[in-house]
């Protein structure tokens, strides 16, 4: 499972000194760390960066307005490339010709087999450009390049490889009917679909998108995350070496405000699908429905839970637990961010929290055996858990006078953000066990840092910080245990760690999550439909319940002339 091959990759070490420890209440703090030289001397990647334009009507285009914008290194902080910046004007030339492509062009004319064919090769290309993609991905986004290369690189085909199955097996239904009527229903591909992606999986959120939206026979504009347009762009490049028609995929890489604003109101998309913060999908949502009241999907936020009961196994649960939150920098939207450790085994888990912390390797991501890379640095919307948000462009305001105390401190990148968090913790009495502070000189680095004590009035227990923070508070028993866990705005995934059934059957529908994992975490099969309740969106991604979301029913109804049977 993608779960174990990830965590095999979990081990080493790391560290430095934190000058916010003298600050908080401190549980035996390790006052010095040792972590990789390779922070200091990052490695130069041997690639070139081919594709930096738009890809519109397949084609590689300048953006109208010819404006660019940088790509940063997160390792050093240092430009990349020059990426063409779409705007409305871009996004209408591309959505015109997929909409073009749809209404008179062969893809949805195709056979589903031929469309199948069409993502096989796909897949195959993307095996065959393993090492490219993973190291564009790394390069642009900071996560070890041993995590692109042998967990995300093989998940991205198998997802493709998925809907390539799928594509032949998209059928309808005969249906009863009460009278002398054939019925018959007829699932049709919804048309243009519009699709906005993040930066922390670009390439798996790319796979996601694309896979079923190809598979029934749409047409695409594709915004990619403006922190992170490189390994898009190649990947629609494969595509259409794969026999992608024209117009058929158009990736435009820009800013939210401007190239995402202008997809989501566009009046000739007919259906949007949006993975990002919960703030930003309220946005989307309401741009959708003002304009044509498009179908919208959104996969958003998260505070997940991950529960040690009192029977578990703690050394066990540490790692689980470990990498629940830390996998990718902690920039998951599930993570395992809100760890409740039973009473019983509090004191112990917290010990041992901290040392496999302290543990982790952290330095440059292209290191063979480094746990985590920089953080990505740049984030554009920030969000209070406690209050009422009101999103103003590239800045956040809060009715709660403390909330705003500490968030006026945080500037628009998500580095600064997630230390601005950590001080939160630290002064709002939260316990700081381990880190805390920049790890480094260059690039985006943090300490993998640990918080016990924390209370769930406390930002860090509230609010998606997206980086290597571990929030652990204590529990007594279950009904309040199972109160607490759901006694937050999101529901996007849980994690239980007990060897009692019925306690994890109690649990597991207890929980308002979509997604609950007994004794494992981040289990991604291309399968399994992935999706969260309450403010951590609406529709599901992978598995046969995506396939929904690209599809219209349409009933036929024939009358019959005496049927020999009904």
């Amino acid at each position: 499972m993608a779960a174990r091959r990830i965590s095999s990759l979990l081990s080493l070490s790391l560290a430095s000194s934190s000058s916010l420890l003298t600050k908080g209440r401190i549980s035996g703090v390790v006052s010095s760390y040792s972590t990789s030289s390779a922070v200091d001397n990052p490695i130069t990647p041997s690639i070139k960066v081919d594709y930096t334009q738009l890809l519109i009507n397949g084609n590689f285009v300048d953006s109208a307005s010819g404006k660019t914008f940088p790509t940063y290194d997160p390792r050093t902080g240092d430009v990349i490339a020059h990426v063409s910046e779409g705007d409305a004007e871009d996004i209408d030339r591309a959505v015109s010709a997929a909409r073009k492509a749809f209404d008179e062009g062969p893809w949805p004319r195709m056979t589903a087999y031929e469309r199948s064919e069409v993502l096989f090769r796909f897949a195959d290309l993307l095996d065959k450009h393993t090492e490219e993609l993973a190291t564009l991905e790394t390069w642009d986004n900071g996560k070890p390049y041993e995590q692109s290369a042998k967990i995300e690189l093989p998940m991205i085909s198998r997802v493709i490889r998925y809907y390539a199955g799928w594509a032949d097996k998209v059928h309808g239904l005969t249906v009863p009917a009460d009278g002398p009527y054939h019925v018959q229903t007829i699932n049709e591909p919804i048309g243009v679909a519009g699709q906005i992606i993040p930066w922390n999986f670009p390439l798996i959120m790319f796979a996601w998108k694309v896979g079923p939206a190809l598979a029934c026979g749409c047409t695409i504009v594709l915004k990619s995350a403006e922190q992170t347009p490189l390994s898009a762009l190649l990947a629609a490049k494969l595509l259409h070496e794969a026999g992608l028609p024209p117009g058929v995929l158009n990736v435009v890489s820009g800013f939210g405000r401007t190239a995402g604003a202008a997809l989501s109101s566009h009046m000739a998309v007919d259906k949007l699908a949006f993975t990002g913060s919960s703030a930003t999908g309220k946005i989307v949502l309401t741009s959708a429905a003002n304009s044509n009241l498009k179908p919208v999907t959104l996969e958003l936020g998260g505070k997940s839970p991950f529960i040690v009961c009192k029977d578990a196994d703690v050394d066990k649960a540490v790692e689980l637990a470990h990498f629940a939150l830390f996998f990718n920098q902690g920039q998951c939207c599930c993570a395992g961010s809100r760890t409740y450790v039973h009473e019983s085994v509090y004191d112990e888990f917290i010990e041992k929290a901290k040392t496999r912390a302290l543990k982790r390797s952290v330095g440059d991501p292209f290191k063979a055996g480094i746990e985590q890379g920089p953080q990505v640095n740049r984030q554009p919307f920030l969000q209070c858990g406690r209050s009422h948000v009101k999103l103003i462009p590239m800045e956040m305001q809060c009715c709660h006078t403390d909330a705003n105390a500490y968030l006026n401190q945080i500037d628009s990148t998500q580095f600064k953000k997630i230390l601005g968090y950590i001080k939160s913790g630290v002064e709002s009495g939260a316990t700081l066990v381990t880190g805390g502070e920049r790890l480094g000189n260059k690039g985006y680095y943090i300490q993998p840092t640990v918080f016990a004590n924390v209370k769930e009035d406390m930002l860090i227990a509230q609010d998606e910080i997206f980086g290597p923070v571990q929030s652990i508070l204590k529990f007594k028993d279950m009904d309040e245990l199972i109160r607490r866990a759901n006694q937050t705005r999101y529901g996007l995934a849980a994690g239980v760690f007990t060897n009692d059934l019925d306690t994890a059957n109690t649990l597991t529908r207890a929980l308002r999550v979509g997604t609950v994992w007994i004794n494992c975490y981040d289990v991604f099969d291309a399968s399994i439909p992935f999706g969260g309740y309450k403010m951590s969106g609406q529709g599901r991604e992978k598995g046969v319940h995506c396939l929904s979301n690209y599809l219209q029913v349409k009933a036929v109804v024939t009358k019959l002339k005496n049927p020999a049977w009904m």
